[in-house]
């Protein structure tokens, strides 16, 4: 299977975030990708598609606020990354800010999403990959693999959050539809829900949302993922949740999984992108599934086994020395 990978993505490195209370090490390390790498080989260079295909789904302003962010904060005279620390309330967002701890507040759903000095070209370069990888399914390729880093599939419109900052699942959805697609269906098997990518297309029906993690009572993004939630106006339908509890093993994900490809045959699209995460795996450190290394294999024969034209973007994934054969594991199924 090809693969595209950008070494600008190694250079997003926050110190720290926030997490249960406390100031904790950065989990979405750089060393991720290179974990991923090393079980892969090399990958091939991504080609530079420029930022249309990113306004495309991403508000205009908070793209340019992602790229400006970081020189706005040390203008304001802070040091180190720039983090957000107070939130609005559901729609109370003034319609001009001009403070930074205001705008990275109104940009942003958690702090734990900083933004630093390279950010913007990491993020950047991340989108990259996955429209890069979406043009090799779009030329005929049965699947490719976009190994994204920093993740997306958190990131909203106009919204960071959960380590993502430019939603790549929903760009390469989008840039395929703008290329032809009829119909594109995302799969987001990662642990946690990928609220952006089903705040993005909530009201689409051209796109099909399809995502099983663990249940938001118990576990983060929390306001978004519960299986009541199935998309508005077009969208109606084309959002189907499937939150499965901790402990999770492979029979039950399994089955949720048929459930939804079995929707998604339904709506019989174009294009599959998966939003795979290794998160799932029985070891991860901020997660509670138990799949093996093996399920992943099984899990992507079955995606494989449905024929769709494939593109799989990384999404999470933090047991780090157990990362590459996870991935490794996962497209040997296709």
């Amino acid at each position: 299977m090809r693969g595209v990978f950008d070494p600008r993505q190694l250079s997003h490195a926050p110190l720290r975030e926030l997490h249960n209370g406390e100031w904790m090490p950065y989990s979405e390390v750089s060393r991720r990708a290179l974990t991923i790498l090393h079980g892969l080989g090399p990958l091939e260079a991504a080609v530079d598609h420029g930022s249309q295909p990113l306004i495309a789904v991403h508000d205009p302003d908070y793209v340019a606020f992602l790229k400006s962010a970081h020189e706005r904060w040390l203008e304001a005279g802070r040091q180190g990354d720039a983090i957000a620390y107070t939130f609005p309330v559901v729609a109370r967002r003034p319609v001009r800010l001009d403070r930074i701890d205001a705008l990275l507040g109104r940009y942003a759903f958690d702090a734990a999403t900083p933004i630093t000095a390279n950010t913007w070209a990491a993020v950047y370069a991340s989108a990259q990959v996955a429209l890069t990888a979406g043009d090799m399914v779009g030329a005929g390729e049965r699947a490719a693999f976009a190994l994204c880093r920093p993740p997306g599939h958190h990131a909203g419109a106009d919204y960071s959050g959960g380590y993502c900052y430019l939603n790549n699942a929903a760009i390469a959805a989008q840039a395929a539809r703008d290329a032809g697609a009829a119909r594109v269906a995302i799969l987001d098997i990662d642990y946690h829900h990928g609220n952006g990518t089903q705040d993005i297309f909530w009201r689409r029906g051209d796109v099909f949302y399809a995502s099983i993690h663990a249940d938001p009572a118990t576990d983060y993004p929390f306001y978004w993922g519960h299986a009541d939630e199935v998309g508005e106006g077009d969208g109606r339908g084309a959002t189907l949740n499937l939150p499965l509890p901790h402990g999770a093993r492979l029979d039950a994900f399994r089955q949720a999984q048929s459930a939804a490809l079995e929707a998604i045959t339904r709506f019989a699209p174009d294009l599959l992108i998966v939003s795979y995460g290794a998160d799932t795996w029985e070891g991860d450190p901020i997660c509670h599934f138990a799949l093996t290394t093996d399920d992943q294999a099984v899990l992507a024969g079955d995606i494989a086994g449905c024929g769709w034209p494939t593109l799989i973007v990384m999404e999470g994934g933090y047991a780090i020395d157990a990362l590459g054969a996870n991935v490794a594991s996962f497209l040997s199924g296709f």
